[in-house]
């Protein structure tokens, strides 16, 4: 199981203090408690999955959820309001777009040094919809549609459990379909949600 999650070290500086870092993070991730943390994801995401006899309804259904997540859906929802809106629902696309961008980027340094298979990989579990590459933590699609909803939510309170709500949904069903493990996808979403803090506190 060494060798489930481990940073990506080669072809980095060759600065001491990164050197450190990586190997601080290498120790961290070889330890027992997150070897422990680890299979509980794996057996949550055992419990969840969509078996291979799963009907074509319920799988339209987390299909149509999962798209919704996907990184040209999230910017879509975050840049129509930026051009078509105005007043308080335009600064929130600002926020909204600002969000999702920190965030994507923060998703995309994390997934290619901590290198965890998807779990499709390791337990052979055909995922039921494509990979968008073969990085599993963190979601991208649960970090997206998760930044964009946030900012919302928090501007505009009455719509605030309807966007979460959504955007949970989008997240599970990244681990319905096969293609997350549920730690991939909570900690997307705290990382769009920290961000999205972020964002409205300095604008």
């Amino acid at each position: 199981m060494a060798n489930i999650i481990q940073p990506q070290v080669q072809g980095v500086p060759s600065d001491p203090p990164f050197h450190s870092a990586i190997a601080r993070l290498d120790r961290m991730l070889r330890s027992a408690w997150l070897h422990r943390l680890d299979d509980r994801d794996r057996a949550l995401y055992l419990r969840w999955v969509i078996g291979e006899s799963a009907s074509t309804a319920t799988l339209a259904v987390w299909t149509v959820l999962t798209h919704i997540g996907g990184i040209w859906a999230s910017v879509c929802f975050a840049l129509v309001p930026l051009v078509l809106a105005e007043g308080a629902l335009k600064v929130a696309a600002v926020q909204a777009a600002w969000s999702l961008t920190i965030s994507h980027l923060i998703v995309q340094l994390i997934k290619r040094n901590v290198v965890r298979t998807r779990p499709s990989e390791r337990v052979r579990i055909n995922a039921h919809v494509a990979l968008p590459d073969r990085f599993s933590f963190p979601s991208g699609h649960a970090t997206a549609v998760m930044s964009v909803a946030f900012v919302h939510a928090a501007t505009f309170h009455s719509l605030a459990l309807p966007l979460l709500v959504l955007a949970a949904l989008v997240g599970f069903s990244r681990v319905r379909l096969g293609v997350h493990y549920p730690g991939d996808v909570l900690v997307g979403q705290l990382i769009a949600i920290a961000t999205g803090v972020a964002v409205r506190a300095l604008w």
